[in-house]
Formats: structure tokens, sequence, C-alpha cells
């Protein structure tokens, strides 16, 4: 007797929990928020990783070998073209000056004198050519020893902002020796790689005498002040990565860019008449897309979707919906093909604003 009741109570056991987990199973596949695609234009952001350039930026070098004498600018200083910043000690090359003058006035002397004696056929014509041949090779002379003389002081070849020494006063630089580096920053140019399909996809759809406006984001994750321009785009494509470089002009003028700078470009390219779902609607198999559709009685079905564009919680579908299809917002876990659900239906321009997005 004892045994039929304890069979008896394990059996009532497992109809209630039974009975339990079903009625908890029914609770979760009630009220699921459906909803539509929407179909409207939009914006889509592209992000590039970028490196700021000046528009200018070149290396100082000694023209001469010799001691620097004199430093007269400072690192991160702003230079204005023709300002003296450096002065190798010119002894030397001044002496070798004096001495290309003494023999430039001697040869000149020689050479008029050699001029009254031919007007007065004193020594034939040969002789006088001779003498302007001297004085021509000492004036040659003469003003190559005042360009080497010249080349101890190294002046800015444009107004710009210096970077750091790489010499110090008194040392002993050899011709060619880097002294440091200068900058133009008026304006910048900005640098980024685009893949090819993207590539394909401007040259297509951008007209030859448009302009492509960029925003730059940086490093800060501040959007910098002044818009850009694609001003450029490069002749090879990388064959290891598949890209191009594209490159941007930026305005500098607070002088905040500076060579070297990273950040991020962002191009708005419109979408116009596109068909959006919310990204999290969709689930993978396989590396391939899918959504639960819901017919009218309320039966979920597996779809696979073809994407578009990705924008932020959003999915550009290109095909395998319609707008008037109703497709599973949420517990896409809960469910599998074939299931039957309790929908709860709310309208897709709701569902869009609490996604927090800007979109047109």
């Amino acid at each position: 007797m004892k045994t039929i009741l304890k069979l008896a109570g394990l059996c009532f056991l497992i109809y209630a929990t039974s009975c339990e987990t079903s009625k908890k199973h029914h609770v979760t596949l009630s009220s699921l928020m459906v909803s539509n695609p929407i179909r409207k234009d939009t914006i889509i952001t592209m992000d590039y990783v970028c490196q700021i350039h000046s528009v200018q930026h070149i290396e100082l070098r000694a023209l001469e070998r010799g001691y620097l004498q004199n430093i007269y600018v400072d690192e991160g200083q702003f230079i204005k073209k023709g300002q003296l910043m450096f002065q190798i000690m010119p002894r030397l090359y001044q002496a070798e000056l004096d001495r290309a003058k003494a023999e430039a006035n001697f040869a000149e002397i020689e050479y008029k004198n050699t001029q009254r004696l031919a007007e007065n056929n004193v020594v034939a014509p040969n002789e006088l050519a001779l003498a302007k041949a001297k004085l021509d090779k000492a004036k040659a002379e003469l003003s190559l020893a005042q360009v080497h003389l010249d080349f101890t002081q190294v002046r800015a070849p444009f107004d710009g902002i210096m970077d750091h020494f790489h010499v110090r006063l008194g040392s002993l630089v050899e011709e060619g020796e880097l002294l440091t580096t200068l900058s133009d920053n008026h304006e910048m140019w900005v640098y980024f790689n685009v893949p090819e399909a993207e590539y394909l996809d401007y040259k297509t759809e951008v007209k030859k005498d448009s302009v492509i406006n960029v925003r730059l984001l940086l490093a800060n994750h501040e959007l910098f002040d002044y818009p850009g321009r694609v001003t450029t785009i490069e002749a090879d494509f990388n064959n290891e990565t598949g890209n191009i470089a594209f490159r941007a002009t930026f305005p500098n003028p607070k002088g905040l860019l500076r060579h070297g700078e990273t950040g991020n470009i962002l191009i708005d390219t419109p979408l116009n008449d596109v068909l959006l779902i919310p990204q999290k609607a969709t689930f993978e198999i396989l590396d391939k897309k899918y959504v639960f559709v819901v017919d009218d009685n309320d039966v979920v079905h597996s779809k696979q979707v073809t994407i578009g564009a990705e924008l932020p919680h959003l999915y550009e579908i290109k095909t395998g919906l319609k707008e008037t299809d109703r497709i599973l917002m949420e517990g896409l876990r809960k469910v599998k093909d074939g299931d039957k659900i309790m929908s709860d239906y709310q309208e897709p321009e709701l569902i869009l604003s609490q996604l927090q997005l800007h979109a047109e």
C-alpha cells in the first residue's frame, strides 16, 4: 500500500511539474513584439582611419661642414619665410671669398691693361681674349665662394613651425647633416585608405566636377571644427590590402592640427528610399542573416535576408523582405520555425525612436 501511495505521489509531482513547465513556456512565448520594416531616406556614415600630414614638411640640413656657431630659433617656434635659423662658423668660407675677390680684382686689372694695349695694336687679339677668359673664370670662382659663404646661414624656405633640434650649439656638423624639420600647417593633408568596392561606388556615383565633403574625428573623439574635401586619389591599389589611398584637405586656421596626428575620416553618404530593420531582429546561421516572419496566424517562419549597408543599430535590406511583412523584434532565441506566438504589434517609427538613432 505504501508503495502504491509513493508511486501515486511521484506521478502527481511529475504531472504538476510538467504543467508548470508548460505554463512557463506559454508565458515566455506570449506577447512578443513584432513590427514591419520601414522604408525611408537616411544617411550612412563611413569611417576610415587616417594619418594627418602638413602640406609641406621638410628636413633642414647643413649645406656646409663646420661648427654650429649660432642658433637663432627655438623648438616649436613659428618661423617666417627667410628668417635666419642656424649659423655655421663662416671664417673659412669668408677667407675663401676674400681670396676670390682679390683674384677677381687682379684679373680685372690685367684685362683692362691688355685691352688698352690691344687698342694700340701692341698685343694680339688672342692676348685680349685670354685676359677676358681669366677675368670670367675669376668672377665665377668669386660667385662660387659667395654661395659657399651663404650656405653657412640656414634660412627658412617658407612659413612654418619648427620641430626639435637634432644638433646642439657648438656641434661639428657635416655637410647634409639633419638640423631640424619645418612644417607648414596652414592646411593639412589627411590620408585614408578606401577598399576597392567602395572606391568603385565612389567613382560610379560621384560626378567628375563634384566635391566630396568629409569630417575629421580627432583622437579625443571630438569633431574638428572645419570640414574638409577629398582633393585627390592615388594612382595604384595596394596589392596586399586591396585599398587605395584618398587625400582630403582641411583648413587649419587655429593651428590645432599637427603633422603626424591620427584620427578618423567620416564620410556621409545618403541612402534614398531604402528598407530598414533593427539589427536585433536578425540572427545568423553559417554567415547568412535570417529574420523570423510572423504570418497572419501568428506562426513564425525563418527567412533569409540580404544585407546592404550597415548603420548604427540598423540594417539596410536588399532582398528577402517587403514593407508589409511582420517580423519578430524580440525573443528570437525563445522560438523556432513553426512556433505559434502571441504578437504585440509596434509601429516601426516607435521602435526606431527607442533605438536613439539619428536618421533623416
